[in-house]
């Protein structure tokens, strides 16, 4: 029993939940005055009108989407309704820039074949959880002439192998002729600034059928891949082995791009992101396991292996363009984490974060290191667990105590079982404290000592160790 005035059906009085005296044939329905007006809707701040943050008008306002369960099923709809074409890609986390006023919808969620994105289930208008840091964007295909293009198996929406949108089917470019040219036309008609690489040989894993295109040639100066020479669409002599890629600078994508700098490999280092083309270093605050495992997917340098402590690989320079970094770990792309806005920071480059993935050669090395002396064979005490590399206290650190490490790490003998942070001071955490061998110990785990993370010493106790190898 309604009024006509409430917001919600659930605001008129009713019968509890359940109770009723019908059947089917009394379900009762609505036809509302704009059945066929759906709401306004456009795209913003993208390079044409098909491509943007999705922005929706309600009570005479124009509002944003936010990202939570945004996804190519309500990039479908959208398109549809802007009469855009198909959908290229379903953007988070501000893609686009964000935007400002009223978050209108959260959690929308459509099936695809709506007409409009008002038919789709969502939450209450201006009912969300969210800020204009999860602003959604869509890339739609455009019918305006340009050809839909995307690209594919890369960590974000600016590297990839490249797909092209014919005959209602995605396929791939052959790396016949392949350049930096053709990879230029590519990052421009996406927004994702200028080309870094043109891979061949499926550098991003080979794509399905169909081959559409074949012997591209373009100068590099042509906004968009159909003003380039192409083959005749499916005309080719290439198979998948063959298919094309694309790394653009992604100044304008907040993804940017991802490196670990320092390191004895790809796989190990400072962490460093691209951001409006210049390379910069991550504070470390907050930063823990699920970032690291992000870092390590996103470069497909295998599983985590350890946060390294701050300044590990070495202070970077120049900006710190993030801060608070806050992942789940489920994420594909860093830039899928929370984080303060773009260089908003408290921070120092003493506080770089760093990351070791599986795929690093510090694998080899085990969960044992000497750090900070002259050779791998001497150096300050540092142990992994639980992906964080830490020191041991010298509390009753002795040359039995060396003994073992030495043994463990193949490095002899053991000449010294320094103490006083001889090696320097380390970094958080102090993992092992009263840490007593027998000296017959295979490695120092098998030692006795304290909890993990249970002492009470501070890193001017750090231990060390001296052995006779010097390999």
């Amino acid at each position: 029993n309604c009024m006509g005035t409430e917001d919600a059906l659930s605001y008129c009085r009713m019968k509890g939940w359940g109770k009723n005296n019908c059947h089917h044939g009394e379900d009762a329905g609505v036809v509302c005055s704009a059945t066929n007006t759906p709401a306004h809707l456009r795209l913003e701040n993208g390079p044409s009108r098909c491509a943007g943050r999705v922005e929706v008008l309600h009570h005479h306002q124009w509002g944003t989407v936010c990202d939570n369960g945004w996804s190519l099923a309500e990039a479908v709809v959208v398109c549809r309704q802007l009469g855009c074409g198909t959908a290229v890609s379903a953007l988070g986390l501000a893609h686009f820039g964000q935007g400002s006023g009223h978050i209108w919808l959260d959690n929308v969620n459509c099936t695809g074949t709506e007409a409009a994105l008002s038919e789709c289930q969502a939450r209450p208008w201006g009912s969300n959880s969210c800020d204009h840091r999860e602003d959604a964007g869509v890339v739609c295909s455009d019918t305006s002439g340009q050809l839909p293009l995307r690209l594919a198996n890369g960590s974000n929406s600016c590297l990839g192998r490249v797909e092209v949108f014919h005959n209602q089917k995605w396929g791939t470019v052959c790396d016949d002729t392949w350049d930096l040219h053709d990879a230029a036309a590519v990052c421009r008609q996406l927004g994702c600034g200028m080309a870094l690489s043109a891979p061949s040989s499926a550098h991003f894993g080979p794509g399905s059928d169909p081959i559409w295109l074949d012997g591209v040639h373009c100068k590099g100066t042509e906004s968009a891949l159909t003003e380039c020479e192409l083959s005749n669409w499916g005309e080719h002599n290439c198979g998948h082995s063959e298919d094309a890629g694309v790394v653009c600078s992604a100044a304008e994508s907040p993804g940017g791009l991802l490196r670990l700098v320092g390191g004895p490999s790809r796989c190990a280092g400072r962490v460093e992101v691209l951001h409006n083309g210049t390379w910069g270093t991550v504070c470390d605050d907050g930063w823990g396991s699920p970032e690291g495992q992000v870092v390590c997917r996103q470069l497909g340098c295998g599983t985590l292996l350890s946060v390294a402590p701050g300044t590990r690989y070495g202070e970077g320079t120049g900006q710190i363009w993030l801060d608070e970094v806050n992942c789940t770990g489920e994420e594909r792309d860093l830039s899928e984490c929370r984080a303060r806005p773009w260089g908003e920071h408290n921070c120092q480059h003493v506080e770089d974060a760093s990351v070791e993935c599986s795929d690093s050669s510090i694998t080899a090395l085990g969960t044992l290191q000497l750090l900070n002396g002259p050779n791998r064979c001497a150096g300050r005490v540092e142990v992994l667990h639980n992906h964080m590399w830490g020191t041991v206290c010298d509390d009753g650190w002795d040359l039995v105590d060396a003994a073992v490490v030495c043994r463990q790490l193949g490095c002899g003998t053991p000449l010294s079982a320094t103490s006083g942070a001889h090696f320097g001071r380390g970094h958080d955490p102090i993992w092992l404290d009263e840490v007593n061998c027998t000296g017959t110990e295979d490695t120092l785990f098998d030692c006795q000592a304290s909890a993990w993370g249970n002492n009470n010493c501070f890193h001017g106790e750090d231990a060390g160790v001296i052995c006779s190898g010097n390999s």
